[in-house]
């Protein structure tokens, strides 16, 4: 394991058992969020590094029960907490790197990812993976249930300019990545970008 990811791994470890706390009343924005992907019954998606598994849920409700649904996440503790919270119930929980994903090319319709490009120690090639696994024409909804500047005033720091979630750095992160944004919205209630696999 390399030393970003034992950092991410330990950053969350000491976070799992509270994490669903941190933002108790936030099913609401994760369902506009999903609603916005478009996707249909039969769908398959991912929550790229899933943690506690809060969006399973919503995601099953938008694929019905002949969709597929995974959850894929770094930390063995947040996929423990997943399990303890009844969330396993809603798609296949996976303990996988989102730059190694265990699943095939080109087989997935969305792949939904919270808070997760914070994380990346690569984001470049991290999210390239993201699109490897995603069939042309598929989605990528990179989400957060606070805008950057909430998140910011609650984490008590300030925006810097190099902030990957700003429109004009992640437009061409993305574009780089095999990805083509099609809506970005960041108010204090929700950040959400939409992207578009490109073929």
């Amino acid at each position: 394991m390399s030393d970003d990811h034992a950092r991410v791994r330990e950053f969350f470890t000491a976070r799992a058992p509270v994490w669903d706390s941190k933002y108790p009343d936030d099913t609401p924005a994760y369902r506009d969020a999903v609603a916005r992907l478009g996707l249909r019954h039969g769908d398959r998606v991912l929550d790229a590094g899933c943690g506690t598994g809060r969006a399973l849920p919503v995601l099953r409700d938008a694929v019905g029960a002949e969709g597929i649904v995974l959850g894929a996440d770094l930390t063995p503790a947040m996929i423990d907490e997943a399990v303890k919270a009844g969330r396993h119930t809603k798609g296949q929980l996976l303990l996988a790197d989102a730059a190694r994903l265990p699943v095939r090319t080109a087989v997935l319709d969305a792949v939904f990812a919270a808070g997760l490009i914070a994380h990346l120690p690569r984001p470049d090639d991290n999210l390239r993976e993201l699109a490897r696994t995603v069939r042309p024409g598929g989605v990528l909804a990179l989400f957060h249930p606070l805008g950057r500047a909430a998140l910011a005033r609650r984490q008590g720091r300030t925006i810097t300019p190099e902030d990957l979630r700003a429109e004009e750095n992640l437009q061409p992160l993305l574009a780089r990545s095999g990805w083509r944004m099609t809506s970005y919205v960041d108010v204090d209630t929700q950040f959400l970008a939409l992207s578009v696999r490109m073929s």
